[in-house]
């Protein structure tokens, strides 16, 4: 394991395919770059099946179509997003891309708040974290493309939102832009003792990006039947040694509290109508997004690691040229 190197990828240069019938080829703009792709990467078994040596690189995407024979569903101009991994170009026959309006707004936000990163924010705290009005809820990562929109959505619905997240540039984003209650820098701070003092009667929901140690010192902090939802681990997806796992978990037993991952496909069939009123949040004013977005995918893996060293803020997207 460990970071990936230059030597992982290869930049090839191919031909553009020929076309069979019922097939798209769309030209991509931009591409989503998540912590869950380093996890694709290791031969080990998960909730998809891992990238095989020679693969594209996997990734969401959002492009337009520029050539078409005898499609049913899209034509020539027609803006898509789907898995188009990391490329220029991709032929595809349309399964499992969806058309989008960028005439509403433009298309790095399909890949942000209203792609994937939103709508685990959005089921992740409704429907796994259950969140209640003046809840206390803590956010690890919260600065990341996901942790973001969190803590908005449970300000949105009346909780007390504290964000964990590394330097006092991000957390002062959390607070004076994203509107959280409160933002604790893990990189200066004591965890524990700041959590405490953040958190005095303890923790309702605790939103879960980072794992390790800020699992925890969450867990030391949980109040009766909170709810502690795992949506990812990013501590530990370059570890070179064993994964560390919470110590402490019987504070579920003591707190008679749940801990439950969470995976957005789960809800795919609902997605529209979490877009219908995070866009309508969006228009109010109530929700911001914001994208890091970095050109040429001559720079896929410089800008990659960008997701481990922590040197971005919200969405990070890969623009495939200028």
């Amino acid at each position: 394991m460990g970071l990936p190197s230059k030597e992982v990828w290869e930049l090839e240069t191919n031909k553009l395919p020929e076309l069979k019938d019922g097939e798209v080829l769309i030209e991509q703009y931009y591409i989503s770059l998540d912590p869950a792709m380093r996890g694709w990467m290791n031969d080990s078994k998960s909730y998809i099946e891992p990238m095989a040596i020679g693969d594209v690189m996997r990734a969401g995407s959002i492009g337009k179509v520029v050539r078409v024979k005898n499609h049913a569903k899209y034509k020539v101009g027609d803006c898509l997003t789907g898995w188009g991994g990391v490329q220029q170009f991709v032929a595809t026959n349309g399964d499992n891309w969806h058309k989008v309006d960028t005439t509403l707004v433009p298309m790095p936000l399909y890949l942000s708040i209203l792609g994937m990163p939103g709508m685990t924010a959005y089921f992740g705290i409704l429907e796994v974290g259950k969140i209640k009005p003046k809840d206390t809820v803590l956010i690890s990562g919260s600065a990341g493309a996901v942790g973001s929109v969190v803590g908005q959505i449970a300000k949105i619905k009346g909780c007390t939102v504290i964000g964990i997240a590394g330097g006092k540039e991000k957390c002062a984003y959390l607070v004076d832009e994203l509107g959280f209650d409160a933002a604790i820098d893990y990189k200066s701070e004591e965890l524990y003792a700041a959590v405490k003092e953040k958190c005095p009667k303890g923790i309702d929901v605790f939103f879960d990006n980072v794992g390790g140690e800020v699992l925890d010192v969450a867990l030391a902090n949980l109040r009766m039947h909170a709810r502690v939802v795992i949506c990812g681990a990013i501590s530990q997806y370059n570890n070179e040694e064993k994964m560390v796992g919470p110590s402490n978990y019987l504070s579920l037993l003591v707190h008679r509290a749940t801990m439950q991952g969470m995976l957005v496909m789960d809800y795919a069939n609902k997605f529209p109508i979490a877009a219908k009123e995070m866009g309508l949040w969006l228009m109010q004013g109530k929700l911001k997004s914001q994208e890091a977005i970095f050109t040429g995918i001559e720079n896929f893996q410089e800008t990659f690691l960008r997701l481990f060293d922590g040197n971005k803020k919200g969405k990070l997207i890969l623009k495939i040229k200028e």
